[in-house]
């Protein structure tokens, strides 16, 4: 369900007078998340612009869940039917009543479980892109969570209606994408990025394992990297203060580390932001190398979130390969990749 063409989307844009190091102007909550933050690898802490894969900024915390474009008025309450077998619509609207926001992220979780177990018994991973149950179920896991962390309090109330070990995989993506919200600023003003489809999963899978063993650093944490930085690659932009690559790197930062790579090569990329961790303290000390690589403390956390997500189930890598990217706005989000 990917778009396979290159897409160049115009959003607002206003230069941040403070953005994180590493993320390529888009930040996670699909920027880290979980949004991509707009910095790179070896800058100074800053804010973030607001293009991102998994997040959206805390300026617009007030956002309503996305609406189909011909149907501004539609009601923002309408639910997902309990027997709805297909995998949801692009833009089924998220539920506001706590119990049935727990109903649906079970239910919608326990679908994106089986239908990653069938793509990767069934399909292949490593050629082409996820099929389609699992990108729109993914998405709306994803969209669920977003909105989960533009609301606190009704996060706090869902995870009660949780079974514990959902309720712990929601509270680390929600909290993950939430950090990330507070380092992005809405942009205003014409900007073009860049968005492609990223590489098959076990093609990037086994580069993350590579680059890992080859400097010591878990591969989870080189994923929750990439994911937060460009959404596995989606992003192709560089960042407005010059970050480039699917890994985000400042060119300074690349001829020290990059070892005479191409900084747009996800090869090279990998192995070279394995390296500037285990340079920085990885893998004895995560969060001073990953504090080095993008100056925030919320980017640390909620890398080191998403990493554990990965290690208790690979599942969840699937999952978060196929959160899509979005942009924020002074006006709200927009979702500039996948369906």
């Amino acid at each position: 369900m990917n778009d396979q063409r290159a897409r160049t989307s115009r959003v607002p844009f206003l230069p941040a007078s403070r953005r994180p190091r590493v993320l390529a102007g888009l930040l996670a909550a699909g920027l880290a998340g979980l949004v991509s933050l707009s910095g790179c690898a070896g800058a100074r802490g800053e804010g973030s612009p607001a293009v991102s894969g998994g997040a959206e900024a805390p300026a617009v915390p007030a956002t309503p869940p996305e609406r189909p474009s011909g149907d501004p008025s539609a009601p923002a309450t309408l639910e997902q039917p309990e027997t709805q077998a297909e995998p949801p619509a692009p833009d089924t609207k998220i539920p506001r009543d706590p119990a049935a926001l727990a109903a649906a992220l079970t239910r919608t979780t326990a679908l994106l479980r089986d239908a990653v177990d069938d793509w990767r018994r069934t399909g292949d991973p490593a050629k082409g892109q996820a099929p389609e149950p699992v990108v729109l179920l993914s998405l709306y896991e994803q969209r669920i969570y977003r909105h989960l962390a533009r609301n606190p309090g009704v996060a706090s109330r869902t995870y009660g209606k949780l079974p514990k070990d959902q309720a712990a995989r929601a509270r680390d993506n929600v909290t993950a994408i939430r950090d990330l919200l507070s380092l992005a600023h809405p942009v205003s003003g014409p900007v073009k990025f860049r968005i492609e489809p990223p590489e098959p999963a076990d093609v990037l899978l086994d580069g993350f394992r590579r680059a890992g063993r080859r400097f010591g650093i878990d591969w989870q944490v080189l994923a929750a990297v990439m994911l937060v930085e460009t959404k596995f690659g989606r992003v192709r932009s560089p960042s407005y203060v010059g970050a480039k690559g699917p890994m985000q790197f400042m060119p300074g930062t690349w001829k020290a580390y990059g070892m005479g790579g191409d900084i747009e090569d996800t090869t090279d990329a990998l192995l070279a932001a394995a390296n500037y961790l285990h340079a920085s303290g990885a893998p004895g000390d995560y969060r001073r190398a990953l504090y080095a690589y993008n100056h925030s403390q919320a980017y640390v956390d909620a890398v080191l979130l998403h990493a554990r997500q990965m290690k208790r189930d690979i599942r969840n890598y699937y999952a978060y390969y196929t959160w899509q990217v979005y942009v924020i706005t002074t006006k709200g989000e927009r979702r500039l990749s996948g369906p």
